[in-house]
């Protein structure tokens, strides 16, 4: 049970040594300029492995739950679903339903771990399978493996290595599942990955030069952190803080040197950029090619 791109890799860990009975994903939405129905990238995957995939819009009906319980399945596997499994559907399968986190639990339950933790500066996460419970992310853990989180490492560069990460260790949790005691969370250290809004992105200058490396980092390269440039946009898509004699006495969101920017404290030398109608580049070319010079503000 899984929709994004983050759930391909345990969908075809999982298909490579088990029988994948169904997959469950979010339905087809519509995308592109035609907003044509596009299946999820699970649903694509499950079909091209020729595995039958349905796509409810809610598990609260009897029918839907009575048809999740005929599969008879030992064990659920989810990752990033997106929909609420109901109390009867958790207990429908033999073993349960597991899921694939990717953040060291109690920290960081809910809806964008992965944002949140580079964001908040932490210096590891990783992903932890867990026994599904009611509650949002509550359940007991069955195993957890953490990895350390690089200086300049984005959401999606992150979001592959624990994909990967989950893929492995939801086939070593299944092949060890008898053996495993499951351990229940700490009620401290609770935190909540509340869900990105878009309203998020826009980079504040004033702020820390770690914390806006931070925030342009944990936004890309969805939604992606961004400034304007007249009726423009850029977005910034990896940045780190440095060190500069002169960073404190410029007005936050001034270019100092190349693409290095001013901060309420500190500076930020930024590594990637994309500007509007454009693909991804390196930031020191696009401060070349735009034609900028110390003293130059980067946004309104």
């Amino acid at each position: 049970m899984g929709t994004p791109e983050f759930s391909v890799p345990v969908l075809e860990a999982l298909a490579s040594k088990h029988e994948v009975v169904c997959a469950y994903s979010q339905p087809p939405r519509p995308a592109g300029r035609g907003k044509k129905l596009r299946p999820s990238p699970v649903q694509a995957r499950a079909e091209a492995l020729g595995i039958e995939v349905r796509h409810p819009t809610s598990l609260k009906s009897s029918e839907e739950q009575a048809a999740f319980a005929a599969l008879n399945a030992d064990v659920a596997v989810v990752v990033a679903y997106g929909l609420i499994l109901p109390q009867a559907v958790l207990d429908a399968p033999a073993r349960g339903c597991l899921n694939i986190h990717a953040s060291l639990l109690p920290r960081w339950r809910g809806a964008a771990p992965i944002h949140r933790s580079i964001m908040a500066g932490d210096a590891q996460t990783g992903v932890c399978i867990m026994q599904m419970e009611a509650g949002l992310d509550t359940g007991p853990v069955l195993l957890r493996e953490a990895l350390d989180i690089g200086d300049t490492e984005t959401t999606g560069a992150l979001h592959d290595r624990l994909s990967a990460m989950g893929a492995r260790l939801i086939i070593e949790a299944l092949a060890r599942l008898p053996q495993l005691e499951p351990q229940a969370q700490p009620d401290a250290g609770v935190t909540y990955a509340h869900k990105i809004d878009k309203a998020e992105a826009a980079v504040n200058w004033d702020r820390l030069a770690t914390e806006v490396a931070r925030h342009i980092n944990g936004l890309s390269p969805f939604p992606g952190a961004f400034v304007m440039r007249g009726e423009t946009r850029l977005k910034l898509l990896r940045a780190r803080a440095v060190d500069l004699d002169d960073a404190g006495t410029a007005e936050p969101g001034t270019l100092l040197q190349g693409p290095t920017v001013a901060c309420g404290t500190g500076a930020i030398e930024l590594l990637e950029v994309q500007p509007a109608g454009k693909g991804r580049m390196d930031a020191a070319s696009w401060v070349n090619g735009a034609g900028l010079t110390p003293g130059a503000r980067l946004g309104d």
